[in-house]
């Protein structure tokens, strides 16, 4: 079983190669929370996340006849840019198994820093037993995405780092896949300071620790469905597991809402781009589903590699939310000048308008109208407010669409 002094020995041989990424308070979400939190912001790391700490740590560790043989792992993308950077800066042939439906992003960017990628499976769970069988067959070190000892270590080196920069800290708030991060750093900081709160943020449709620490035993689930492709994992293994059970005092789960409303108030309050599985743990503060009034929290936010498609559709989605853009239906007659007064309202108020379709051909609005769909920016409530008053005065028919 790991130890402290594993950690510590995987922070001294990690100092020349990682970032020692910002520890700093958020005055926004301080405010907002009425808590002191902090963000650690392992998106600004090496490869764009944590993993790169536990796969040099393990790779490091290596004999010299199992460097010169090379490595696989399997990873949604993260633990796979780690295996790659770590091995290039150590000379290692790497391959990298990821699920087919990874991010082409994470594709790219482990083909960049010099791994050899196949696509296989539709989770992280059957890209691991597909790089299990060729390890096997190639005679290969398999580096495991979080269970193993040396990546557990390497990961706990954030707490020691969390408590050197802030020694008052009350409770950490740590995304959960496998397992590994919240392993490490709890070990960490409760050798620490045992009186540190460790909470895991699971993502709703991939909660497999939350329900192996409620039933006392490992419980793979049959399916996962989650946005935190990152954290997307079926079973939490024997070692990660185990610490969790030892050090982890509470496990909660947000959903994928939760979890983008998150990320799009990350980007826009902080300027931060963090992925999905990265936001969790700032999810869960947002969402209520933690709470400490008063105390010295930090959210780890464990990566940034986002999709950009879905990051778009985030960010749109996020406007939406918070009024400062607007998607209407108006029904009107299919006659000149119509669309100028309606634009011409917009204009006025000083909205700016994004797009406009026309849809002449739907059984939904009687013959002789038109169906209009403007989607438009505004300044929030109140603008909204005077747009609608202004189609009331002209008569039209609206239904703004959330």
């Amino acid at each position: 079983m790991i130890t402290f002094k594993d950690i510590q020995e995987a922070y001294q041989i990690l100092q020349p190669i990682i970032r020692k990424t910002p520890l700093e308070k958020s005055k926004t979400f301080s405010n907002l929370l009425k808590e002191n939190v902090y963000l650690k912001e392992e998106n600004l790391q090496t490869t764009g996340s944590f993993k790169i700490r536990g796969a040099y740590n393990k790779i490091y560790h290596l004999t010299e006849k199992e460097k010169k043989q090379g490595v696989v792992c399997a990873s949604a993308g993260n633990h796979a840019q780690g295996v790659a950077h770590a091995s290039t800066l150590m000379g290692v042939n790497s391959t990298v198994f990821m699920p087919i439906y990874t991010s082409p992003v994470k594709v790219i960017a482990t083909k960049s820093y010099g791994a050899n990628v196949v696509l296989e499976g539709i989770s992280y769970d059957d890209a691991a037993d597909a790089a299990k069988k060729y390890a096997e067959e190639k005679k290969l070190t398999f580096v495991h995405a979080f269970n193993d000892v040396y990546v557990i270590a390497g990961q706990g080196t954030i707490g020691i780092e969390i408590f050197e920069e802030l020694p008052t800290v009350d409770a950490v708030i740590v995304p959960i896949g496998g397992g590994g991060l919240i392993s490490g750093i709890a070990l960490a900081l409760k050798t620490l300071q045992p009186k540190i709160q460790i909470i895991g943020v699971e993502a709703e449709g991939a909660q497999s620790m939350k329900l192996s620490l409620e039933q006392h035993k490992i419980v793979p689930l049959k399916s996962i469905m989650t946005i935190a492709d990152g954290i997307a994992v079926k079973t939490p293994k024997d070692q990660t597991f185990a610490l969790a059970q030892q050090y982890v005092d509470d496990v909660v789960t947000v959903n994928d809402e939760e979890i983008a409303n998150a990320m799009y108030l990350l980007l826009q309050r902080t300027k931060l781009v963090v992925e999905p599985a990265g936001a969790v743990g700032l999810a869960a503060l947002l969402s209520k589903k933690i709470s400490f009034p008063n105390k010295n929290i930090v959210a780890v936010l464990s990566g940034g590699n986002v999709n950009l498609s879905l990051l778009t559709q985030i960010i749109e989605r996020g406007m939406m939310r918070h009024k400062l853009l607007v998607k209407v239906a108006i029904t009107a007659l299919d006659k000149p000048r119509v669309l100028k007064d309606i634009l011409a309202i917009l204009a006025n108020v000083g909205s700016n308008v994004q797009s406009i379709d026309h849809d002449r051909c739907t059984t939904a609005v009687p013959v002789g109208y038109v169906k209009i769909v403007i989607t438009f920016q505004t300044l929030g409530k109140e603008q909204i407010e005077m747009i609608k008053e202004k189609f009331d005065q002209k008569k039209i028919q609206y239904h703004i669409l959330n």
